[in-house]
């Protein structure tokens, strides 16, 4: 006799079929290890953007089936997926998705029997503990402690366990007083499919930074490039007219051709070779320039007066 499948199964098959089969993008989410609460969070934060519902692998299987998409892909999105999860989104696309979801990734402590996603390393420096048992149980965990200045500070850079490795209970503990939370957690999408296009979860991570720091020096690139072999357009026209008119001016100037727009040019060169030359003399020179120019000044002023008094006699 075989057995029947209970009512809440076949109903959330439907459910999940009806998802399966309508507009948008749909795909695979990993929430395993999310506390319960962080899962609560997240899902509000979410909520306008996308719905999440959770099921086993079995009945996602069964609905996918029934909503005649394939099942080679859903077995692409499911691998690596603890705890599975069926997200969909009728406003963003596959990239959009994978960008909000991926905000959702933060640090937990870890917990006994928990591997290392990386090494976990404790840098020298004082902490924010006062003197107390709490030294010996940084000890007892391969964290070297001592008192330092009246705060507990940890005498050098130690790595206690390294990227595989299992992180012991009491460990785990002390880690999270140093405000070290190594186990990642988060929303994680394996992949999506849109359009009949899967998309892994590694095509959708986009360097966004660095895409905008490459066009940007794309941009540039290609301005100069223009700029250099003189395709005039809308926006390379200002560049060139203003470098056009440098160089006519600069070759007006060598050229000693004196009109308005280069005369202020000679002036100033006048000027700075005399400063030049002033900054040479030395100060019995300038003592010298000075007293002929008194000198002539004087003689200017002698020669006016004997022809005044000649005026003054014709009279």
């Amino acid at each position: 006799m075989m057995a029947k499948a209970a009512p809440w199964k076949k109903d959330r098959v439907t459910e999940l079929t009806e998802i399966l089969s309508g507009d948008g993008i749909v795909g695979i989410v990993d929430i395993g290890g999310v506390p319960a609460g962080n899962m609560l969070d997240m899902r509000s934060s979410l909520r306008e953007q996308m719905t999440m519902t959770m099921a086993k692998k079995t009945l996602i299987r069964l609905a996918w089936e029934e909503a005649g998409l394939s099942g080679e892909h859903l077995e692409e999105l499911l691998e690596g997926a603890v705890q599975p999860c069926i997200v969909h989104s009728g406003s963003l696309n596959a990239f959009e998705l994978f960008a909000e979801l991926d905000k959702t990734r933060q640090g937990r402590a870890a917990k006994e029997g928990e591997r290392a996603p990386l090494d976990i390393v404790i840098e020298e420096g004082p902490t924010e503990f006062g003197p107390g048992p709490i030294v010996g149980e940084f000890n007892a965990v391969g964290i070297p402690a001592k008192i330092d200045k009246g705060k507990v500070a940890i005498q050098r850079t130690v790595t206690v366990v390294n990227e595989g490795d299992t992180i012991s209970g009491d460990l785990g503990i002390m880690l999270a007083k140093l405000n070290i939370t190594p186990i990642e957690i988060g929303l994680i999408l394996t992949g999506a499919i849109e359009g009949g296009i899967v998309f892994p979860a590694s095509a959708l991570n986009l360097d966004l930074d660095g895409f905008r720091s490459d066009l940007i020096s794309a941009t540039s690139g290609a301005f100069n490039l223009a700029c250099n072999t003189r395709w005039f357009s809308t926006a390379t026209m200002p560049t060139l007219l203003s470098k056009a008119s440098g160089e006519a001016m600069a070759v007006a100037v060598e050229a000693g051709v004196v009109n308005d727009e280069t005369v202020s040019l000679f002036i100033t060169r006048a000027n700075a070779h005399a400063m030049a030359i002033s900054g040479q003399l030395d100060s019995s020179a300038l003592e010298s320039a000075d007293a002929a120019a008194s000198d002539a000044a004087d003689s200017d002023s002698g020669a006016e007066a004997p022809a005044d008094g000649e005026e003054g006699e014709e009279e």
